[in-house]
C-alpha cells in the first residue's frame, strides 16, 4: 500500500503543473485577442469567428487524421455538440465585444466567468469550495472591478456582450473539465472545432462579406494562439482541480494591459495598475497557499494501514 507521505510530490507537481498550464493558456487567449485586434477587420462578428475556427479545423488535419479511430457513443458526441453550441455563441458575443471595447477592458469583464466556473465546479463536479479557492476567485475579481468601475460609466454594447459571454464560456469550462474524464485532448479539442464551425457556418454565410487577404492572415495567426491554447487549457483541468487554476486566469488582465498599451496604444491609468496589482496578489497567494496544503501531511482514517 502507498502511504500517503509518498504521494506528496506527485500532488505538489501536478498543482505546479496545472498553474503553469493555465498561465500558458492565458498568455495563449491575450494573443489571440491582440490578433483579432490587429486584423482591424470589419466583418461580421460571427463571420469572423467561423473563419477562426474553419482555419482551426485546416490546422488540426493530421490531428483529425489521427483520431480517425475514434468511435464516441451517441451520448458523448451530444456532449461534444452541447458544448460545440454553448462555446460557439460566446466565441459570437466575444468578437462583437473585441471589435468595440479595449483589450484590457474585454479581459477584465471576462472576470465574470471564473465565478460562474467556481460555482459550477462545486454543483456539477463535485469539488470543493475551499476558503482560499473562493478567496483567490473573488479578490481577482474585486482587480477586475477596480479596473472597470462600475456605475462610473454607461455600459455599452461591446460590454453588454462581453458580460453575456461570461456565463457562457464557464459552461464550456466545465463541460471540457467532463470530457476530460471520457475522452484524450485531441479528441476534444477536434471535436470543439469542428461543432463550433458547423454552429457558426448558417450565421457565416447569412452575413457573409468577403475578407481580404490581411484579414484571413490574421484570423488564422488568431486560430494558431486559439488551438494551442486549448490544448494547454485541457492540460490545465487534468493536472489540477479547476477551483485551483481558475484564479491565475486573472493575470490574462496583466498581460491584456501590458500589449493593449504597446501595440494599440490603449491608455493605462492608475486603477488598472491597483487592479492589476491585486490580481497578481490573489493568484500569488492562491500559488503559495495550494503548495503549503499539497505538502502537508494527511491523517490517515482510523484502522488504515501504513507502509
Amino acid at each position: 500500500m502507498v502511504s500517503a507521505a509518498a504521494n506528496k510530490p506527485a500532488r505538489v507537481s501536478a498543482t505546479a503543473a496545472g498553474i503553469l498550464w493555465m498561465i500558458v493558456t492565458g498568455i495563449c487567449f491575450v494573443l489571440v485577442a491582440v490578433t483579432v485586434r490587429l486584423s482591424g477587420s470589419d466583418l461580421p462578428a460571427i463571420e469572423a469567428a467561423f473563419i477562426r475556427y474553419l482555419i482551426g479545423i485546416v490546422i488540426m488535419i493530421p490531428v483529425f487524421v489521427r483520431i480517425a479511430h475514434f468511435r464516441p457513443s451517441a451520448g458523448l458526441m451530444g456532449r461534444f455538440a452541447a458544448r460545440g453550441i454553448v462555446h460557439g455563441i460566446a466565441v459570437i458575443l466575444w468578437f462583437y465585444a473585441m471589435a468595440r471595447i479595449p483589450i484590457a477592458e474585454v479581459t477584465a469583464i471576462g472576470y465574470t466567468a471564473p465565478i460562474f466556473v467556481t460555482i459550477g465546479a462545486a454543483i456539477f463536479l463535485g469539488e470543493r469550495l475551499q476558503l482560499r479557492r473562493v478567496g483567490g476567485v473573488l479578490v481577482g475579481f474585486v482587480g477586475a472591478l477596480v479596473i472597470l468601475r462600475p456605475g462610473f460609466q454607461e455600459l455599452s454594447q461591446g460590454q453588454l456582450a462581453q458580460l453575456a459571454a461570461g456565463p457562457l464560456f464557464a459552461a464550456s469550462f466545465i463541460m471540457a473539465k467532463k470530457l476530460t474524464r471520457e475522452a484524450g485532448n485531441d479528441e476534444i479539442v477536434a471535436m470543439l472545432s469542428l461543432f463550433c464551425t458547423l454552429v457558426l457556418l448558417p450565421g457565416a454565410l447569412w452575413n457573409w462579406q468577403t475578407p481580404t487577404v490581411v484579414e484571413v492572415a490574421w484570423l488564422g495567426a488568431t486560430a494558431v494562439f486559439a488551438t494551442v491554447g486549448h490544448y494547454t487549457m485541457i492540460q490545465a483541468l487534468r493536472a489540477a482541480p479547476i477551483t485551483v487554476t481558475q484564479p491565475f486566469t486573472f493575470l490574462q488582465l496583466v498581460w491584456a494591459a501590458i500589449l493593449g498599451l504597446w501595440i494599440f496604444a490603449d491608455p493605462l491609468d492608475p486603477y488598472v495598475f491597483l487592479g492589476s496589482g491585486i490580481i497578481v496578489a490573489a493568484a500569488t497567494y492562491i500559488s503559495h497557499r495550494e503548495a503549503v496544503a499539497a505538502r502537508e501531511p494527511i491523517t490517515p482514517p482510523g484502522g488504515a494501514t501504513k507502509s
